[in-house]
């Protein structure tokens, strides 16, 4: 089981930068693929990045592509989101995932655990 707690949200203008953390609890944080969701208000939520136990494949949706970057150290127990090139569309609330299946944080199915969240707004 792991326990997830995200930071680093915050309001910032669009084309600004943020960085999100999600610190994983327990010694098994390296045996589960990782990722990020969002939820913004009135809308489902949607996939947004995945990356793979050791790291070395990662997965992002459409509209981040190329302005987000999501890493992990295991050392640390914690995933990153990098965010670039903010827009106001990014606003929403920041969910990180885990899960020992990678193609279920892709699809967003079945994901075992979750954080609480963490709200990032953009403005224009």
């Amino acid at each position: 089981q792991v326990q997830l707690v995200e930071s680093g949200g915050g309001l910032v203008q669009a084309g600004g930068s943020l960085r999100l953390s999600c610190a994983g609890s327990g010694r098994s944080f390296s045996s589960y693929a990782m990722g990020w969701f969002r939820q913004a208000p009135g809308k489902e939520r949607e996939f947004v990045a995945a990356i793979s136990r050791s790291g070395g494949l990662t997965y992002y949706a459409d509209s981040v592509k190329g302005r987000f970057t999501i890493s992990r150290d295991n050392a640390k127990n914690t995933v990153y989101l990098q965010m670039n090139s903010l827009k106001p569309e990014d606003t929403a609330n920041y969910y990180c995932a885990a899960d020992g299946v990678l193609t279920k944080l892709q699809i967003g199915q079945r994901v075992n655990y979750w954080g609480q969240g963490t709200q990032v707004a953009v403005s224009s």
